[in-house]
């Protein structure tokens, strides 16, 4: 038979109880369509990307399915029908996966703490302190945060500085004046 990962999702105000009642219902359809679930998780309640029908939240639940096409087909009706599924996916597989699914193992990471031991994340953690990361964060010594370079053999313009100069006129227009200096104040006399 087929091998399929199916995921859904349920409404973020159900319960987990609800969800899992959810889950043994469709075990339930995929079973009267002689296939079988090798393989079911309760992914927890997750944020969503964007609102799906007014939804922030979801609870996520996911299925190894060994059944025929008609038995999937019968189970995705029903999915559409309940009005707790907000959304569903099935894709066919090659081989199901024996091992927990990548979300079941980011739970365990989750689980287990903090790991200082690392290297990032800032000072008491292991890494630089949180202001420190470089780029365009301001507040260097010396003015710019920008690092300007020396000029590199076939460079084909000029090294920027402060003052370059007037810039030429463009084709049909007319030559402009030329700026006064910054420090030129008209207002006041010194």
């Amino acid at each position: 038979m087929p091998l399929y990962e199916h995921t859904f999702l349920a409404r973020q105000d159900v319960t987990q109880a609800q969800v899992e009642a959810l889950m043994k219902e469709f075990q339930g359809v995929v079973e009267e369509g002689q296939g079988k679930i090798t393989k079911q998780e309760y992914w927890g309640l997750k944020n969503l990307a964007f609102k799906i029908k007014k939804n922030r939240k979801a609870h996520y639940a996911f299925f190894n399915i060994d059944a025929a096409p008609a038995a999937v087909t019968e189970m995705e009706r029903r999915m559409g029908i309940n009005p707790d599924i907000i959304r569903f996916m099935t894709v066919r597989v090659e081989e199901l996966e024996t091992e927990p699914s990548v979300q079941m193992r980011k739970q365990d990471r989750d689980e287990r703490g903090d790991r200082g031991d690392r290297g990032f994340g800032g000072p008491g953690r292991g890494g630089p302190p949180r202001g420190d990361r470089g780029g365009f964060g301001g507040g260097r010594e010396g003015g710019s945060t920008f690092r300007s370079r020396p000029p590199r053999e076939g460079d084909s313009r000029p090294p920027r500085d402060g003052d370059r100069g007037p810039r030429p006129p463009r084709e049909g227009e007319a030559p402009r004046a030329p700026r006064p200096p910054r420090d030129f104040n008209p207002g006041s006399e010194g």
